[in-house]
């Protein structure tokens, strides 16, 4: 195992890695689309301002200069007072100690660092749970996948929700981001969604002007191309709700759901149906190759899964969300 930066790989690294996340995903998530090596290297690397992500790969070193067999890597995102952590590992060595190896690796550094917390993302039906468990992780978070396959919408169903909004609020579109004159009131927006959010939050939102702009050209540099819809209260400016779809360049197939909001005072309006609907429309337009878009929503969330199954997105399975003390956690994983 070794430090490895993302920037410098080769392409059989890049390759090779892609080849054994498209074997977990085969066996984890099989009606996932693979992944492609585009932009991988971008995604790895890229992050916001102040935050790092440090990785690692196991590999094969048996093979000869110039070649290269990736079958294991963590990351560790450093954000805030918590590091984030990704792991892989091939589903031909799994249960063989390799995971714990690459947790251990990562959580020690994170300890170096002075973080206190550590989180992680957790497959439900997947070996991850009890992997995580094992090693004194705990739950403390729980959203749904819901997925929602274009060919099975019924459009002119789609277009009645799309223009269901109240009176006193207009629907625009902003692909690549919202305007410079929009920041400071989708950023408002964002914040006042941030108060009202119980999540473990693994990815925060940006809640200031400049934090989201930097956030969307992270987006934007990590090869994932953002699509935003707001909803505008005419009175005021203000944006009432928003809705954020990301088609990463790694999987076109199948878009991602990011926010949706509607800021509380501007609930009961038919906002989260009517942007969310417009969004697809849009999308539709803008994407011609993606087949498929996932969402995640809190269980709790009664409001947006209602609205979601409204749209004909389908449940598909959990997603934990999991946290740790770096400190005991790298004491219970000395030799």
């Amino acid at each position: 195992m070794r430090e490895w930066d993302p920037r410098a790989a080769s392409p059989g690294e890049i390759r090779s890695l892609v080849q054994t996340l498209n074997a977990a995903l085969a066996v984890d998530l099989p009606e996932d689309p693979p992944w492609r090596e585009v932009q991988v290297s971008d995604y790895l690397a890229e992050t916001m301002p102040g935050e790092r992500r440090i990785s690692w790969v196991a590999e094969d070193d048996r093979l000869a200069e110039g070649e290269s067999q990736i079958f294991g890597h963590v990351s560790i995102l450093l954000l805030g007072d918590i590091g984030v952590l990704e792991v892989l590992v091939h589903p031909n060595l799994r249960r063989r100690g390799l995971g714990r190896q690459l947790v251990a690796m990562a959580t020690k550094r994170a300890y170096l660092e002075g973080f206190s917390s550590i989180g992680v993302e957790a497959i439900g039906g997947t070996p991850a749970i009890a992997f995580y468990e094992a090693m004194g992780f705990e739950r403390e978070f729980v959203e749904t996948r819901s997925v929602l396959t274009l060919s099975q919408v019924d459009w002119p169903e789609l277009a009645r929700m799309a223009d269901s909004i109240g009176v006193g609020y207009r629907v625009e579109y902003h692909p690549g981001g919202p305007s410079d004159e929009l920041l400071e009131a989708y950023a408002q927006a964002k914040l006042d969604a941030q108060r009202d959010d119980s999540d473990l939050d693994l990815a925060p939102r940006s809640s200031d002007p400049q934090r989201l702009r930097e956030s969307l050209d992270t987006l934007h540099r990590r090869g994932l191309r953002p699509y935003i819809v707001l909803a505008i209260h005419d009175a005021t400016g203000a944006v009432a709700g928003l809705t954020e779809v990301v088609v990463p360049a790694q999987h076109p197939e199948r878009a991602d759901q990011y926010d949706t909001i509607v800021v509380r005072e501007h609930r009961g309006y038919g906002i989260d149906r009517a942007i969310k609907a417009r969004m697809l429309f849009e999308l539709r337009a803008a994407e011609p190759a993606v087949r498929q878009v996932q969402t995640w929503n809190a269980q709790h969330n009664e409001s947006m899964l209602k609205v979601n199954a409204e749209l004909g997105y389908e449940s598909d399975r959990d997603w934990y969300e999991y946290g740790a003390d770096v400190a005991q956690l790298v004491q219970s994983m000395e030799p």
